[in-house]
């Protein structure tokens, strides 16, 4: 699950990416209103936390702009000002959840957690399921019948995604982007080496599930071959 944070206060922000990469989440950091509302509008993220006082652009900005540019991740908004009236305009503006600070790291993992069970009802209990095969993206595990394999972070994400979009064609740029984001060296032939993985370990499995090759066009997992 990719999140782009937006925090002015460097530290902070780098400090808050470290827990949540640490917690099993790709995160992106971006340090003015301008350029989080650039990244948000990639449409790549699943959840996006984002300040109200930024510099260049303010928060509540770039939330009406993502909402009015069909931009639907859940978004939560963290400030340091507790006055009711910036809770109700947050909201109104389109936001999911508010967490004034300071705040406690256990506190925004959860409400992530709580947001992300929301956002996508076909998740049960974090877990995600195409066929035979149960994924659970935060401790990177695969299982099929009795059978269970730890997978590596970035073959977790990468599935993570296909069976997001299961029996639908994804490209090789969609997956890039949201596995390992913008400012990444990956290309395509990374792409087919974690692909030839994940075959593998799904085989090994037992599966009936298959990743197929659509030429010129992407990937597609599909519950059975």
């Amino acid at each position: 699950m990719r999140i782009l944070l937006v925090e002015d206060e460097v530290p902070l922000a780098e400090a808050i990416g470290q827990v949540l990469r640490k917690n099993g989440y790709a995160v992106d950091l971006s340090f003015n209103g301008e350029d989080g509302l650039d990244n948000g509008l990639s449409g790549i993220y699943d959840m996006i936390v984002l300040d109200i006082m930024l510099p260049r652009m303010d928060g509540l900005r770039v939330l009406r702009e993502l909402r009015e540019n069909g931009i639907t991740a859940p978004v939560i908004l963290l400030t340091a000002r507790g006055m009711i009236e910036d809770k109700v305009q947050g909201l109104d503006s389109g936001a999911d959840d508010y967490l004034a600070k300071p705040f406690h790291t256990e506190e925004l993992l959860a409400r992530l957690r709580a947001l992300g069970r929301r956002a996508a009802t076909y998740h049960q209990d974090g877990m995600l399921t195409c066929g035979d095969l149960t994924l659970d993206p935060l401790a990177y595990t695969l299982r099929c019948g009795g059978a269970e394999i730890r997978l590596p972070p970035k073959e977790s994400q990468l599935l993570e995604w296909l069976m997001r979009r299961q029996n639908l064609v994804t490209s090789k740029d969609m997956l890039i982007e949201k596995v390992w984001g913008y400012d990444t060296d990956a290309d395509e032939s990374r792409i087919e080496m974690y692909i030839s993985f994940l075959r593998k370990k799904i085989g090994q499995l037992g599966s009936a599930a298959v990743i197929q090759t659509v030429r010129s066009a992407g990937y597609v997992l599909k519950p059975r071959g």
